[in-house]
């Protein structure tokens, strides 16, 4: 093992993914499915959510907390709306497919809905809005969590990240697509400043006596305890607007749960003696067929003109360039298809470990 970051080829990390997918119990077609969003977390850029998470899903899987083999029902059924239960499957395999579901029925009835019950982590939601992209739409995919983020005044973890995420068309080589939490810092990116050894920066998350935890190996302990709170977009108190992301995270919260009858806020966390128990989480997609309202190539040269007037508007003193949303992981992309993807001394750690407990021996890795 390398004692600094090494960096490993896409199409190399994306075969491994599948491999400890499929070693886990994940069929062939599904765990493709699997990969597909975690290696495309990686090229843009998002390293919280890309390969780091495999050994997660590969612990879920092997205590039972989900289901390797997805067992898609649907509960409910109208031309433009649907309910899908997941059955605590592979949460990228039931968004796949129910973002698919809305796809269809936009095209049919211009616009398709789709609420998801008993689902599981699926990874970055940008993934899914961009499948309705790439099919001249708009997009939106929406999920619940665990809960780890308190309500604007309170230190009590019980929304959870809650990503809210938009995509839509330009006339550019990247779409608009924003992609965030409606916290300022999600527990991904916790942990990967554990893995990174470094400290949680001040203001992000906070205790029960409401100080700020900057230590992040106990900042990671003390979520799963319910003694430490991620802090809404916007941070403490409303000064600075962090009631606007608790309102967001809230709005997640209840078109995740209440429309598809799940559980939400505490009933998402682990079981009352803390075994290990399916997280049943809930998702919301929507897909709106562009061309239902407006000409396509319209809305994308409109769209274009938009973020075009953004970024070439005056910039402040120091700062060379101004972005729009979807820009940054475009570039990566590029970048990273050339690079490879950068592993970190302790990621290494995690993928030898499944290397080695699931006999792959054909992947040599620089490390």
């Amino acid at each position: 093992m390398s004692d600094k970051i090494v960096y490993v080829d896409v199409e190399t990390l994306r075969n491994f993914m599948v491999d400890v997918f499929v070693g886990s119990g994940v069929p062939r077609e599904d765990a493709d499915i699997c990969a597909e969003v975690l290696i495309t977390s990686d090229v843009w850029g998002i390293d919280s959510h890309g390969i780091q998470r495999l050994k997660m899903y590969y612990d879920r899987i092997k205590e039972g907390i989900q289901f390797p083999v997805t067992k898609i029902s649907i509960i409910n059924e109208g031309p433009t709306t649907a309910l899908v239960d997941g059955g605590n499957g592979m949460g990228h395999v039931v968004a796949y497919r129910s973002m698919q579901m809305a796809i269809e029925k936009a095209k049919n009835y211009g616009t398709g809905a789709v609420a998801v019950r008993n689902s599981s982590h699926y990874g970055i939601a940008g993934y899914y809005a961009m499948m309705a992209v790439k099919e001249g739409m708009i997009g939106m995919a929406i999920t619940n969590a665990r809960p780890s983020v308190a309500p604007t005044f309170g230190v009590e973890p019980l929304l959870g990240t809650n990503p809210l995420t938009f995509g839509c068309p330009t006339d550019e080589k990247f779409p608009f697509l924003i992609d965030c939490a409606t916290s300022i810092i999600q527990r991904g990116k916790v942990e990967v400043l554990d893995r990174a050894g470094e400290p949680t920066p001040e203001g992000l998350v906070i205790g029960t006596n409401g100080e700020s935890l900057l230590d992040t190996k106990a900042i990671l302990r003390d979520l799963v305890a319910g003694s430490a709170a991620l802090l809404p977009l916007g941070g403490a108190g409303e000064t600075w607007g962090g009631h606007k992301g608790y309102g967001y995270s809230t709005l997640v919260e209840i078109l995740c749960a209440a429309l598809g009858g799940g559980p939400y806020l505490r009933g998402l966390s682990a079981g009352d003696k803390g075994e290990k128990t399916p997280y049943r989480l809930g998702h919301f997609f929507l897909a709106i067929n562009v061309s239902s309202f407006t000409s396509l190539e319209e809305f994308k040269k409109t769209a274009g003109n938009i973020v075009r007037e953004l970024r070439n508007s005056k910039k402040a003193p120091g700062q060379a360039r101004i972005y729009t949303a979807g820009e940054k992981e475009y570039e990566k992309q590029r970048e990273r298809m050339k690079t490879g993807i950068p592993i970190n001394p302790n990621l290494q750690k995690d993928i030898l470990s499944m290397k080695k407990e699931l006999g792959l021996n054909q992947y040599q890795f620089p490390f």
